[in-house]
C-alpha cells in the first residue's frame, strides 16, 4: 500500500500567541522557530505582518531554513480591490514563502461580522487567493467556523471551500474555530467536502474546547485530509489547539495512521520530542505538564505495586511504547541504560564525541541527574549542558576564574531632580594568573554584572566583542522568600547570529543570574576558539 504524504503546519507563533498570558517577542519567535525546525514541521506560520510591530519585524526577513515560512492574513474586504487592501498587501509584501488567509465560511458570520453578501465574500476569497498565486506565494485559505457553518448551511460552506480551491489555493483548511465539533461529525463533514475539494488539498485546524482536538485531527486524516495544523504543547486560545507534540508520535507510531500516511519526520527523529516540548515550556517560562502524553515526566511513571512489579519484569506490560523512542524515560526503573541513551542522543546532536563504553559518561550522567535535582534544566540550556559535557569528556578549559563579584542598587535624585535607580557591579577575574577588576553601571544588577564581566577579560576580550544578552527569564522553583531560583539567559553573537541558552540555579537570584552569565561568556569564547582552530 502506497502511503500519502501528510504535511505538518505549525501555528504556535500565530494561533498559539492567542493564549492568555503569552506575548511573544521577536527574539522568542526566532528561538521557537529554531525549535520547530528541529522538530521538522513542514510549515511555520509566524504571525500576521502588519497587525502589530512584532509580527511586522519578524516578517522583515525569512526566518526559516527548511520549513515553508508562512504569513497569516485576512481575505480582502468587500467593496475594494486586492491592491487597495492594506492588510492583504502587507502579507504579500512580507518575506513569507506562503500565505494563509482566513475566510468566513459560515453565512451567519458573513452577515454579522463582515456585513457583506455571501457572493461578495466568495469574490473576496477568490481574488485574495489569485493575488497570492500571482505574487509567487503558495496560497492557503483557512475556512473559519467551517464545521459550524456546514451544519447551518452546507451549500454555502462547501461553496467557500470550492471557490478557494478553484482559485488556486494549495490548501483549503477546515477550521473548527469554536472547538465544539466531535470526531464522528468531522468524519462525516470531511467526506462531504471531498466531493468538491480533493483530500490532497484539504487541511484540518482543530480547537480543544471539548477535549477532542487531537482526536478530531486524527479523524480528519483517516477521512482524507493531508495537512494538519497544531501548536507546540497544544497552546492556543481558550482551551488550546491540537497538540503537535501528541499528534506527531500518534501518526508515526499508531495504526492506521502510520500505514496511511508518511511525514517529513522519521520515527528516529522522535528522540528529540521530549526535549523540544520542555524547551518550549522554558521559553514560555512555565512548568511543563507532567501528565502530558509521550513527553510528560509522569508519562512513563508507575507507582509501587503490581504495575511496578510487572514493569520490572517486562516494561511492555504497562508501556504502550518504549519511552526512549520519544526521548523520555520511565521512572519506576532507575535505568542507567535508558538515561545513557538519551544522553548520547543529546551529545550527538550537539556534536560532542562520546563513546558509550567510556566510564566518564556514567559520571556525567550521574552529575546531570544531581544538578537537575537541584533545579537545573538542561533541555532548554544547550550551551550550559555542552560546556558541562565537554569539560567532563574532553578538556575544555574555563578560560577565566571568577575571584569575586559584588553588586548594589542605589535610588537617588539626579541633577534634574528626577528619581532614578542605578545599579553598580564589580567583578574580579583571573586570566592566566593575571587579575582583572572591572566596574560597570547598568539598569539593573544583572545588566550591571553582565557589562562588568565582559568589560575586560584580557586576551579573550576580542573573542566576546560581538556577544550580547537578548533575553532573561526567572523561574521560582518553590515557594517562600528563600525559594530556589532558576535563571535562563539567551545570548547571541551579533556577527554570526548564533544564539544559545545558559542556566543558573541558586537561592539568590543574582547568584543564579551570574552563573548563567559566566556560562554564556565561556561558551562564546569556546565557540570562537573552535572556529579559529577549525
Amino acid at each position: 500500500m502506497t502511503k500519502e504524504r501528510l504535511y505538518l503546519f505549525d501555528t504556535t507563533l500565530r494561533d498559539g500567541a492567542q493564549t492568555s498570558g503569552i506575548d511573544f517577542s521577536v527574539d522568542e519567535k526566532i528561538a521557537i522557530t529554531d525549535l520547530l525546525e528541529r522538530l521538522g514541521v513542514d510549515y511555520i506560520e509566524g504571525g500576521y505582518p502588519g497587525a502589530n510591530p512584532t509580527d511586522t519585524k519578524f516578517f522583515s526577513e525569512k526566518r526559516t531554513q527548511k520549513a515553508i515560512f508562512t504569513a497569516f492574513g485576512m481575505t480582502k474586504r468587500a467593496g475594494r480591490s486586492v491592491s487597495n487592501d492594506p492588510g492583504v498587501q502587507m502579507v504579500l509584501q512580507s518575506a513569507a514563502d506562503a500565505t494563509c488567509y482566513v475566510a468566513k465560511s459560515w453565512d451567519y458570520h458573513v452577515d454579522v461580522a463582515l456585513k457583506c453578501t455571501n457572493e461578495e465574500n466568495l469574490e473576496s476569497i477568490a481574488d485574495t487567493v489569485k493575488a497570492s498565486v500571482d505574487a509567487g506565494k503558495e496560497a492557503m485559505i483557512d475556512c473559519e467556523h467551517f464545521f459550524d457553518g456546514y451544519k447551518a448551511n452546507p451549500d454555502y460552506a462547501l461553496a467557500c471551500a470550492k471557490t478557494a480551491y478553484e482559485a488556486g489555493a494549495r490548501w483549503v483548511v477546515l477550521c473548527d474555530t469554536n472547538g465544539g465539533t466531535l470526531p464522528h461529525e468531522v468524519t462525516e463533514i470531511v467526506n462531504a467536502v471531498m466531493q468538491v475539494v480533493p483530500g490532497s488539498n484539504l487541511g484540518i485546524h482543530a480547537h480543544d474546547d471539548t477535549g477532542h482536538a487531537v482526536a478530531n485531527t486524527l479523524a480528519a486524516v483517516v477521512a482524507g485530509v493531508r495537512q494538519v495544523q497544531g501548536t507546540l504543547n497544544g497552546i492556543g486560545e481558550r482551551c488550546g489547539n491540537a497538540n503537535m507534540i501528541t499528534l506527531i508520535p500518534n501518526m508515526l507510531l499508531k495504526k492506521p495512521y502510520c500505514d496511511l500516511v508518511e511525514l517529513g519526520i522519521k520515527v528516529e527523529d522522535l528522540t528529540e520530542l521530549t526535549a523540544i516540548s520542555r524547551s518550549f515550556d522554558e521559553i514560555l517560562n512555565r512548568s511543563s505538564n507532567v501528565h502530558a502524553p509521550y513527553v510528560g515526566a509522569n508519562a512513563f511513571a508507575t507507582k509501587a505495586g503490581i504495575h511496578a512489579s510487572a514493569i520490572l519484569k517486562n516494561p511492555d506490560t504497562y508501556e504502550h511504547i518504549p519511552p526512549e523512542m520519544v526521548g523520555n524515560q520511565r521512572r519506576v526503573l532507575v535505568s542507567d541504560q535508558a538515561g545513557k541513551s538519551n544522553l548520547l542522543n543529546e551529545l550527538k546532536r550537539l556534536g560532542v564525541d562520546a563513546d558509550k563504553a567510556d566510564p566518564r559518561l556514567d559520571r556525567l550522567l550521574a552529575e546531570v541527574k544531581e544538578l537537575e535535582a537541584q533545579g537545573f534544566a538542561y533541555e532548554a540550556a544547550d550551551a550550559s549542558f555542552e560546556l558541562l559535557a565537554r569539560r567532563r569528556l574532553h578538556s575544555v578549559p574555563d578560560y577565566f576564574d571568577v575571584l569575586s563579584f559584588r553588586t548594589g542598587v542605589e535610588r537617588r535624585y539626579n541633577a534634574l531632580g528626577e528619581r532614578v535607580t542605578v545599579s553598580e557591579a564589580v567583578v574580579k577575574v583571573e586570566v592566566d594568573g593575571e587579575t582583572f577588576m572591572s566596574v560597570a553601571e547598568g539598569n539593573g544588577p544583572v545588566n550591571a554584572l553582565d557589562l562588568s564581566l565582559r568589560k575586560d577579560l584580557g586576551k579573550y576580550q576580542s573573542l566576546i566583542a560581538d556577544l550580547e544578552l537578548i533575553d532573561y527569564k526567572v523561574r521560582i522553583l518553590n515557594g517562600g522568600t528563600s525559594a530556589i531560583t532558576r535563571v535562563l539567559i539567551e545570548s547571541q553573537n551579533k556577527k554570526t547570529g548564533k544564539r544559545w541558552f545558559t542556566v543558573g540555579v541558586s537561592e539568590n537570584i543574582v547568584d543564579a543570574s551570574f552563573q548563567a552569565l559566566v556560562d554564556s561568556v565561556r561558551y562564546c569564547i569556546f565557540k570562537a576558539n573552535e572556529l579559529e582552530t577549525a
